[in-house]
């Protein structure tokens, strides 16, 4: 009996205190001490948290790294075939608009049976000013053909073989061409120079030679016809003691640019060496 109640009287402290501490969580009481009581288990879960991130970080990086860097190779890869593909294209829009402008040319000047051919090459010589075409004898060209484009002229062929030829540049040293002035009934001669600079040559003393002054051939030689645009006077040399006055000319045609040139077919040059006198030593 006295068991019994024993038990019985434990059971009901044990719903009271489960009652007073239902109560006292209620009105907020115990929150001071469960914070207390649960820190410890906080701080040891994220202690264990953070050993966790990095371990998983120092298990998985090499990998995401390693994935990154192939993933940059390749983006740069295809930047670099895209840079590519750009330049190709925009070298196909000069080289078509280059041919558009002489086909224009072309059509304006049918007497002068020209045939359009594209720069392939130049002389590597820095004393050498050349270039190389993709048009030959297989063609109908042949050495001596005047050279220009639809701004004036270039040169003309030094050499050919059957499907290429080299063009001589009137920039060249060896390059000597016969001109007249627009303005005046004065002939003269412009001959290149190894830095690639055209002079005017053998100009008589009495000319009134003017900047601007635009310079053509005259045909006279045989080895270009007459009337091809060459450039403009842009300086004048003029000494009083001098048999000659010369000048700088700017050349129409940018040598440095050219892209594709024209070949005049139904110009043959005469060589009229064999009848120049030869002065008796």
């Amino acid at each position: 009996m006295k068991i019994s109640l024993s038990k019985s009287w434990k059971t009901i402290t044990i719903l009271l205190i489960v009652v007073a501490l239902i109560l006292l969580a209620l009105g907020g009481y115990l929150g001071p001490i469960l914070t207390t009581i649960s820190r410890p288990v906080v701080n040891a879960q994220a202690w264990l948290s953070n050993r966790y991130i990095a371990i998983y970080q120092i298990v998985n990086s090499p990998q995401g790294e390693a994935e990154l860097r192939a993933s940059n190779i390749e983006l740069q890869n295809e930047v670099d075939r895209l840079q590519s593909q750009i330049i190709t294209l925009q070298q196909e829009l000069n080289q078509s608009k280059s041919l558009g402008a002489l086909l224009g040319f072309a059509s304006d000047n049918p007497q002068m049976q020209p045939i359009a051919a594209i720069v392939i090459g130049r002389d590597p010589s820095p004393f050498l000013h050349y270039l190389i075409i993709d048009k030959g004898s297989d063609n109908g060209i042949r050495k001596g053909m005047p050279v220009v484009t639809q701004s004036g002229l270039v040169g003309r062929v030094d050499a050919v073989i059957a499907g290429a030829a080299r063009v001589q540049l009137i920039t060249d040293p060896g390059s000597i061409v016969n001109v007249k002035l627009q303005s005046q009934k004065i002939d003269a001669q412009t001959q290149g120079s190894i830095t690639g600079e055209i002079s005017l040559e053998m100009v008589p003393q009495s000319a009134v030679l003017e900047t601007g002054e635009i310079v053509l051939t005259s045909g006279l030689g045989g080895n270009y016809p007459k009337d091809l645009l060459i450039g403009q006077v842009i300086s004048v040399r003029k000494l009083e003691n001098d048999l000659f006055q010369s000048a700088s000319v700017q050349p129409v045609v940018d040598f440095a640019q050219l892209q594709a040139v024209l070949i005049i077919k139904n110009f043959k040059p005469v060589d009229i060496k064999p009848l120049i006198p030869v002065q008796a030593p």
